[in-house]
């Protein structure tokens, strides 16, 4: 991750590591496909606290992986991680974009829901192709469906809540990009961002993450931060009736609460896009 002004991505690491977790069924599916040929130098750019670049080193034993962070603790918890799982895992520390010339080239240069936080996001892309060994591949996740996770009629409130919540998102999502230095508008359509970066071949895949209720510990655990850090962030562009309903989702007492509800799951999409440098 970047040094993002509106994130404490360090005491976010927690966090991280649970919604790594919890999304990583769109991870694994989304590495089978880049298994030919096999990567030799792979890089994990705006890795965090490191759960898929542990994956990339697990699915490829004999690449060299490396996890690029701006954030040192996060880096710090991504090598204990490779160290308790038996994987190989090297990091180093670069800024997003203003770093990615201190990287070495590589093979396969992998980078999860971070351009989005660059406000030249065509620039970006375009340095990180440049990092790309004659045939190697840039893997981009950023899109897919929202997430779900409760009924529409949650048995409080009105009806709807979380199709409102994404309202709002969307609304301080587009605030943050027009707030971000040197934000440049562009159309999202990420192929032909790849193919204007000097890529070829790009195309876009979607992959389900889809955990049935009632939902385990740990992906449960990703929900309620989600919406502590929404509630926080959205307390001013919720109705009343909307924030009672989350206060209520949030108090571990309530027999309704995210903590307890028999219902509670997870289930979306992620999309990654990938293009390759020409090899020759």
């Amino acid at each position: 991750m970047d040094h993002d002004h509106d994130f404490d991505w360090a005491a976010m690491a927690d966090m991280l590591v649970d919604e790594g977790e919890a999304y990583s069924p769109y991870l694994v599916a989304a590495f089978d496909r880049l298994a030919d040929p096999e990567p030799k130098r792979i890089l994990d750019i705006g890795s965090g606290p490191g759960v898929a670049a542990c994956l990339l080193a697990e699915r490829f034993p004999g690449a060299e992986v490396i996890a690029v962070d701006g954030t040192p603790e996060l880096l710090a918890r991504a090598e204990e991680r490779a160290g308790r799982l038996g994987v190989r895992l090297q990091t180093q520390v670069a800024e997003f974009p203003a770093g990615l010339g201190e990287l070495p080239e590589a093979d396969l240069v992998w980078s999860a829901n971070v351009v989005h936080h660059v406000g030249d996001q065509q620039g970006a892309l375009t340095r990180m192709a440049a990092l790309l060994r004659p045939g190697g591949t840039l893997a981009i996740a950023e899109g897919g469906l929202p997430t779900r996770w409760l009924p529409r009629d949650i048995g409080f409130g009105r009806p709807g809540l979380q199709l409102r919540l994404e309202v709002a998102m969307a609304e301080r999502f587009d605030r943050m990009r027009a707030e971000l230095p040197d934000s440049a508008p562009v159309t999202e359509d990420w192929p032909a961002m790849l193919r204007a970066a000097g890529l070829v071949e790009a195309h876009s895949r979607s992959f389900l993450v889809d955990r049935p209720a009632p939902l385990e510990e740990g992906p449960r655990r990703s929900v309620r931060q989600w919406f502590e850090r929404l509630r926080g962030m959205q307390a001013d562009h919720l109705d009343p009736d909307d924030r009672a309903a989350l206060d209520r989702l949030l108090n571990p007492d309530d027999p309704q609460s995210i903590d307890r509800r028999p219902d509670l799951f997870l289930l979306t999409a992620r999309t990654v896009h990938y293009a390759h440098r020409p090899a020759g």
